[in-house]
């Protein structure tokens, strides 16, 4: 270890967690620069051969995509090589390659040139979409769209081939292709710039079991290659050159965290039941058929939200009825008979199709517009392909439909009539379904929460979105950071809400699930039980913690937290409580 480094002051930058562990080590320091993109005219008589250039490179970079998928499926695994399933999907879009075609028939430019500025145009679509998973898909457009430059201009590509010793890699992102290059063995971290829980720096670094801690801004600019970094996965931290003290503080916090995932691991195999008896059901939130595997690792009560929006933006184009209804029913089979809750298309306004631009022209506030059960209701070919091919998927399993944004009963009662329709047509052409399928509500925007009465005799359950609910009561965008830190999940407000949907749901004898973020949360997920919530919905791997905390407590203390929390005025003050009533639970089991 250098000398040298002491000398150097200790500096910690806070970051996102996304992948837990701690770690200490040297850093790898790896920067990526985009392809410089030659412009120049391009004769008529070399316009042919520029078409054949172009298909070309598109091949070879199918061929090298191909070639590192096999990389990765025999060093980390099949599911990790379906990352790049994606990636074939953006070389087979005929909208990116034909649209590339016509604006070099229309400029005159070298392919290059035109295909940079089509693939721009979808990078910054997808990079402009709300939903975390959806908006880190832009990632796959950049890293083709380099791959592509890269074998128009005959240049190498770069990758962490170079990673021949035990080293902390920090990179501004890491993209599929660098990963691919990764020795898995020499890898003890990874950190970047960019990038959030669902990009492929996490993916990776989940498969490799290391650290990961993303979303540090300018940490490529703080640390040099060579400087120590101790990586804190668990919160989110990197500490640059740090001392003997803060090595000792966290070499006892490791072996604190090992234990304690030692017992959510053994407190996920057993059943969700408080001290008190009350079984709680805890289901999965996924948006690929694939992610059914995760679904059954963490030993979910089936899936409590099926985003169905990954469908159509994989692929930048409409589905067919028969290619939903095929990833339907697989999604079905391969869990029955646990019930798989399937949210109809939330596409549109901040969720814009690339390929598809005619249908979703530029909102100025998209998280108000024209987006979900709005857009479905104004397109009812679409909605009823959607609607026939849950239907038809409906008698492989316990599957039950969900509508969003829904804001009155007016509304519902739209969006039921053509599900009726659809009934009617599946019957007049002898296709089975279940005719007893249950139809639930999201409860998101504030005129649902307060009519929940009136929507409740209307629909089977209702499931609180609470990402968006409290983004609208608090009229906060949660993407944008400037105001990010007066989105409160505590406010006030948002509990009385919650309250009162649930007690509106219950005076008509329907469940009330929470498949937003805060049921994932652990200091908010005994809240919510005690404000009378029956179920609950997240990302799969936030099970554990969160049925470790629900099997050492009671549900009667849950609800004096809850009356306790609807006496306070403010968000701090509901915040403190509900951490201190997981900090000792936990603590004391």
């Amino acid at each position: 270890m250098p000398t040298e480094k002491s000398v150097k002051p200790e500096t910690l930058v806070q970051g996102i967690s996304a992948s837990h562990g701690i770690t200490y080590g040297q850093a790898f320091l790896y920067i990526q620069s985009d392809v410089e993109v030659p412009s120049y005219d391009v004769e008529d008589e070399k316009r042919p051969a520029e078409i054949t250039r172009f298909e070309h490179a598109i091949v070879v970079t199918r061929q090298q995509i191909q070639k590192i998928m096999a990389e990765v499926d025999k060093n980390l695994g099949a599911e990790e090589a379906q990352i790049f399933d994606a990636h074939l999907l953006v070389l087979e879009d005929q909208a990116l390659i034909s649209e590339t075609i016509r604006e070099f028939e229309t400029s005159g430019k070298n392919i290059e040139t035109c295909f940079d500025k089509v693939s721009q145009r979808y990078i910054k679509a997808f990079a402009e979409i709300d939903d975390e998973y959806l908006r880190e898909r832009a990632c796959d457009i950049r890293d083709v769209a380099q791959r592509v430059l890269q074998n128009l201009l005959g240049q190498s590509s770069q990758n962490l081939s170079q990673l021949v010793e035990k080293r902390v890699v920090v990179a501004n992102d890491v993209s599929p292709s660098d990963a691919a290059g990764i020795d898995s063995s020499q890898a003890l971290a990874i950190v970047t710039d960019s990038g959030s829980k669902t990009s492929h720096a996490v993916i990776v670094a989940r498969s490799m079991k290391v650290p990961a801690v993303v979303g540090l801004r300018d940490l490529t600019k703080q640390v040099q290659s060579g400087d120590w970094l101790l990586v804190d996965g668990y919160e989110g931290v990197v500490i640059i050159n740090p001392t003997q003290d803060t090595l000792f503080r966290y070499g006892q916090i490791q072996l604190q965290k090992k234990g304690y995932e030692q017992r959510l691991m053994e407190a996920n195999r057993r059943p969700a039941i408080t001290l008190d008896g009350v079984a709680i059901t805890l289901r999965a939130n996924i948006e690929k058929v694939d992610e059914a595997a995760l679904v059954k690792e963490y030993l979910a009560d089936g899936v409590g939200l099926f985003r169905t929006e990954f469908l159509y933006l994989s692929s930048g184009r409409i589905p067919s009825e028969n290619e939903q209804y095929l990833a339907y029913k697989a999604i079905a089979e391969s869990l029955a008979p646990a019930p798989v809750v399937i949210r109809t298309l939330d596409l549109g306004g901040d969720k814009p199709m690339a390929g598809q631009a005619h249908l979703f022209p530029k909102e100025d506030n998209p998280f108000l517009g024209y987006r979900a059960i709005r857009f479905c209701l104004d397109n009812p070919k679409i909605f009823k392909d959607q609607l026939r091919a849950i239907l038809r998927a409906s008698i492989h399993g316990d599957i039950r439909l969900m509508y969003p944004m829904i804001s009155g009963r007016e509304e519902l009662a739209r969006a039921n009539a053509v599900l009726a329709e659809c009934k009617e047509e599946l019957t007049n052409r002898r296709i089975a379904f279940n005719p007893n399928l249950q139809v639930g509500t999201m409860i998101e925007i504030p005129s649902a929460a307060i009519t929940a009465d009136l929507l409740a005799r209307d629909c089977d359950f209702f499931s609180i979105g609470t990402n968006d609910l409290i983004q609208y009561l608090l009229a906060i965008d949660r993407v944008n950071d400037r105001i990010a830190h007066l989105y409160e999940p505590t406010h006030p407000a948002v509990i009385r809400t919650l309250k009162s949907v649930v007690d509106q749901a219950h005076s008509q004898k329907i469940k009330v699930s929470v498949c937003g973020e805060m049921a994932g949360d652990a200091v908010y997920a005994p809240l919510l039980l005690g404000l009378g919530v029956d179920e609950l919905s997240m990302t799969p791997p936030l099970i554990p913690s969160v049925k470790y905390l629900i099997r050492s407590m009671s549900l009667s203390d849950a609800q004096k937290l809850a009356s306790a929390a609807l006496q306070l005025s403010t968000a701090k003050e509901i915040l403190a409580l509900c951490e201190e009533f997981s900090r000792t639970r936990v603590k004391a089991s």
